[in-house]
């Protein structure tokens, strides 16, 4: 099971890690190549912008995963 807080806090430290984490491995790609591009292309303005939607989509994806296994019981 995946926690939300760990899947956040890797993903604020490294974009995409966190979604890699929760096993979704493309969006976790797409991250990590995306948010960088946004750091440089924009002087840091539109990355933090990415790297704070990256790490609030791993601990939602997260969170869901967490919330449906609760609700079954496991």
């Amino acid at each position: 099971m995946r926690t939300p807080g760990t899947a956040a806090l890797l993903s604020l430290i490294v974009p995409g890690i966190g979604q890699i984490y929760n096993g979704r491995v493309i969006r976790g790609l797409f991250w990590l190549i995306i948010t960088p591009g946004f750091w440089i292309g924009s002087g840091g303005t539109i990355g933090w912008i990415c790297h704070l939607i990256s790490a609030w989509t791993a601990w939602n994806d997260a969170r869901r995963g967490w919330n449906n296994r609760s609700s079954q019981g496991q």
